[in-house]
């Protein structure tokens, strides 16, 4: 069969189709599926309720300040990524003013839950410090954070980045987004938990939750004042 011949037979049968399908009543034409509304736009601050086994929790985030932080957390929200997540640490430190130390959740780069890992937003050029109550990002190098995060019950100066640091960890830190504007209650209340004197391996060996605090659901909620 030469080429020309291969598509005249083509057309043929798409014309013959074509007139089969004329022949052949019609079936009422399918309802056009309703446009899924595009998520709302961010302002400076997005407030966030993590409704969790023991309370909620609500955080404003500073888009303002760390736009890539701050639409990262939101892009896991808005699909509902962290709904059913855990609370799975409690670090405790036994220095300074109690309760200290802070308390971390996340997806736990589940391969089926997790996007790509965002940019670094170091705390010198973001200037959210690490106090009590800031949300933090968790990571292993810089760049590589993707979903888990830490919530604090103490200023913790040492997260924040030091550009005149030799270690190259110390300089860049870690990226504080947000605070907690009610449910610090809850927060201790998470970071009393009972821990696991086994599970964890090396420095958090102790310090995970037992059983883990699950985390119900995660929306975006109104922030009062702004449209």
């Amino acid at each position: 069969m030469n080429r020309r011949f291969a598509l005249l037979a083509l057309s043929a049968f798409a014309l013959s189709a074509t007139h089969a399908d004329a022949a052949k009543p019609k079936k009422p034409a399918a309802k056009a599926r309703a446009a899924v509304p595009a998520p709302a736009p961010l302002g400076d601050t997005v407030r966030v309720a993590l409704v969790t086994a023991l309370g909620t929790i609500e955080l404003d985030l500073d888009h303002k300040h760390a736009p890539i932080t701050v639409e990262n957390f939101v892009r896991y929200v808005d699909a509902k990524k962290f709904d059913g997540m855990p609370f799975y640490r409690a670090m405790r430190l036994n220095w300074g003013t109690q309760p200290n130390g802070l308390i971390q959740a996340g997806l736990q780069a589940h391969p089926l839950k997790v996007f790509k890992p965002i940019a670094h937003e170091p705390t010198s050029a973001t200037g959210i410090l690490h106090k009590a109550g800031t949300i933090s990002m968790a990571r292993y190098a810089p760049g590589t954070a993707m979903a888990d995060f830490s919530i604090l019950l103490s200023d913790l100066p040492s997260l924040d980045a030091d550009p005149k640091a030799t270690n190259p960890d110390s300089q860049a830190g870690f990226a504080a987004f947000g605070h907690v504007v009610s449910g610090m209650d809850v927060v201790k209340k998470i970071w009393d938990a009972p821990l696991s004197p086994t599970k964890g391996d090396g420095p958090l060996k102790g310090q995970m939750l037992e059983p883990p605090v699950k985390v119900l659901t995660v929306r975006r909620v109104a922030v009062p004042g702004q449209p």
